[in-house]
């Protein structure tokens, strides 16, 4: 595995993400597709399931269709959280943009669509948090509102 540089939350990154808004969708949204993990990473997920948060930067826990105790939502335009995922392959770039929240590395992805996804990083499970369009000016906040749980359910290591 390459080495993953990690940067801490710079005014570049955190500008970007501020400065990038969007209008509010309707509430209906696309399914939201359910990681398909093994047996171990399951079972990390299912347990970071319990100890997520009602409410994300003041949004409630609003969950994607189908339900599962891989994903998780909050708002609408949901913010979206799937536990289990592959891994990306832009996290073997040494140029990647990672960020550190509150004690949880995450690899950066903007999409072609204004919106964000975040991966995190040496965890034993990938979890990623997608950031709606509509929910950039929120920057890593959503982020913050999460690490507690994920630092919690799904140890450092190097997932499988």
């Amino acid at each position: 595995m390459n080495f993953f540089r990690h940067r801490p939350l710079g005014l570049p990154v955190l500008a970007l993400l501020i400065t990038v808004t969007g209008c509010s969708s309707s509430d209906g949204s696309p399914p939201t597709a359910v990681p398909s993990p093994g047996p171990k990473v399951t079972k990390l997920c299912q347990n970071l399931d319990k100890v997520l948060p009602r409410t994300v930067v003041g949004l409630d826990r609003n969950d994607p269709e189908p339900r599962s105790a891989l994903t998780a939502g909050w708002g609408s335009p949901a913010i979206i959280l799937r536990c289990g995922v592959a891994k990306p392959a832009e996290m073997d770039d040494p140029k990647a943009d990672g960020v550190e929240v509150n004690g949880v590395g995450w690899l950066l992805q903007k999409q072609n669509d204004g919106s964000f996804r975040f991966t995190t990083t040496l965890r034993t499970a990938y979890v990623e948090v997608s950031l709606p369009k509509a929910r950039t000016d929120d920057g890593m906040a959503p982020l913050v509102g999460l690490a507690p749980a994920i630092k919690e359910a799904i140890p450092k290591g190097i997932a499988s």
